[in-house]
């Protein structure tokens, strides 16, 4: 069994910088693909970005490209999500989710297997 948390969640002024992280519990976390995933109130769960297995490929949504990076640290079984130039329509719960023993990029929230509980991302304007 896999858990995950977020961390690095807070309110910020638009334009600001967050970095969120998300720990993962288990072994093998270097086999396994991540993703960053967002909801905001009254809206579906929609896709951020995601990593592969080892850090070599990531994808963005349109609307965070140039703004926000993806990476990994296999070795402290962590993801991060920086975050900068934040806008007001950023806020959201940010949830990080895990697919088991994937190789490649996976963008679609049903592939993966776990998730965490999310932490929220506030933008005041």
């Amino acid at each position: 069994q896999v858990q995950l948390v977020e961390s690095g969640g807070g309110l910020v002024q638009a334009g600001g910088s967050l970095r969120l992280s998300c720990a993962a519990s288990g072994r093998s976390f270097s086999s396994h693909a991540m993703g960053w995933f967002r909801q905001a109130p009254g809206k579906e769960r929609e896709f951020v970005a995601a990593i592969n297995w080892s850090g070599g490929s990531t994808d963005y949504a349109d609307s965070v490209k140039g703004r926000f990076t993806i990476s990994r640290d296999n070795a402290k079984n962590t993801v991060y999500l920086q975050m900068s130039s934040l806008k007001p329509e950023d806020t959201a719960v940010y949830y990080c989710a895990l697919r088991a023993y994937e190789t490649i990029v996976v963008v679609t929230p049903l592939e993966y297997d776990y998730w965490g509980p999310g932490t929220q991302v506030t933008v005041s304007s």
